[in-house]
């Protein structure tokens, strides 16, 4: 059980901004969330962020403050929501969580006149149902503002306004500020789907994967769909932070949320931004909806005109090349449909053997990526894969596999 000191540190640190000098921030666990199978991307973006990182099942874990937390959000391309840590304590049940909830200063984070929203993990002998822990820490949390402002603020299920997160195993209970609300990987620029569309974090996940060097290497995505592999990767090529897409994050709904900080981060990341690409990318489909859905979510993202789009069979769309018609590197990307939700696993075997040919004959020197959530239709292909990166399509378990496609044959000369 928690002890009375215990409670004081935490609404300590939650109201140091009461007292009048300065002090620098509080370094806290920031613990980014995502789907299985991308923490090691995510980790290599907080390292590249100059962060420590803590990869984890679903999630990478690191330290900061809400600066950094504000930071995160506007950059990460894997991430799904940065939860910063508020408190802990333990609750064998759910009347100790409401007790332990009430003695946290929600007055100080939650404006009264705004809107919360209560979400949570739980394992609890107790609790069968999440829905029930929320409503308990809801109803502390807004009591607890009632009884020192006399009001309360509005609540509801959609993350419009202020997030709260718990996180309750057994007896152990971590409460967190969802910084982020709404998951990262909602970009804003997907207003037309379209047909099965790759979530965007996943999309970041596989062309990360890939290695993309958008400085010497064009990027080819057939099969297109609603645009997200295309839109992605000019977002990674031109260094474009995804968040500054967004109209809204959670942290703008605190009481204590600094807009002059969080506007010059984002003077910040676009000052950083690259106005053009050394390199092309293509993007094409044979459906001509599809490839007016992926033009506008360009539009909408801001990157239109770095992605040149085109109705074309995959055999059939252009190949990138010099001037004088030697090949130059690139990276092809393909997301075909497998059988689990549309199409016919039969009839697409003749699809997958066609994209082994496409590799072999028209991308020599390239690399070429499937990903595929059928392993019988993958062997269709052709080709020995150099890699197999899993990764997790909603709840499909997939396979990205890399095709290192060579010129000629890769066996020596013989010798006379």
């Amino acid at each position: 059980m928690q002890t009375p000191a215990d409670t004081h540190a935490a609404e300590q640190r939650i109201a140091n901004k009461r007292t009048p000098e300065k002090q620098a921030p509080e370094q806290r666990t920031i613990l980014v969330t995502c789907p299985k199978a991308l923490p090691p991307f995510l980790r290599a973006e907080l390292e590249a962020l100059g962060l420590p990182a803590r990869e984890l099942t679903a999630g990478v874990e690191t330290a900061g403050d809400m600066h950094t937390a504000m930071r995160l959000n506007l950059s990460l391309r894997t991430g799904h929501r940065v939860l910063l840590e508020l408190a802990r304590f333990r609750a064998a049940d759910p009347t100790a969580l409401g007790r332990e909830l009430f003695r946290l200063p929600w007055e100080d984070i939650v404006p009264v006149d705004g809107h919360l929203t209560v979400d949570s993990s739980v394992q609890n002998d107790f609790v069968n149902d999440s829905r029930f822990a929320n409503q308990k820490a809801k109803d502390a949390i807004v009591d607890r503002i009632q009884e020192q402002e006399g009001r309360r603020p509005n609540s509801g299920p959609d993350p419009i306004g202020a997030c709260v997160f718990i996180h309750w195993r057994g007896s152990d209970v971590t409460v967190y500020l969802d910084t982020t609300g709404a998951p990262l990987t909602r970009r804003g620029y997907r207003k037309m789907p379209h047909k099965a569309p790759l979530q965007e974090s996943l999309a970041a996940g596989l062309i990360l994967a890939s290695r993309y060097d958008a400085a010497t290497e064009h990027f080819l995505s057939p099969m297109c769909g609603s645009g997200t592999l295309a839109i992605e990767a000019a977002l990674l090529g031109l260094n474009r932070a995804p968040g500054l897409l967004r109209p809204d994050f959670a942290f703008r709904h605190l009481i204590d949320f600094d807009e002059e900080a969080y506007e010059a981060l984002r003077r910040e990341m676009h000052a950083q931004a690259q106005k053009t690409l050394p390199r092309r990318i293509l993007a094409s489909d044979i459906d001509s909806e599809a490839v007016e859905a992926a033009r506008q979510n360009a539009r909408t993202a801001g990157v239109e005109d770095h992605i040149e789009f085109s109705v074309a069979d995959f055999r059939e769309t252009e190949v990138p090349a010099a001037p004088d018609g030697t090949v130059e590197p690139g990276v092809c990307m393909l997301n075909p449909e497998y059988g689990e939700r549309m199409g016919d696993a039969v009839q697409l075997t003749e699809i997958y053997a066609a994209i082994g040919d496409f590799f072999k004959k028209r991308l020599p020197g390239w690399r070429g990526y499937i990903i595929t959530g059928n392993s019988e239709l993958a062997k269709r292909v052709g080709l020995k894969p150099k890699r197999r990166i899993p990764f997790y399509n909603a709840k499909i378990e997939c396979r990205l596999l890399e095709f290192e496609l060579y010129q000629g044959s890769r066996r020596p000369p013989r010798e006379p």
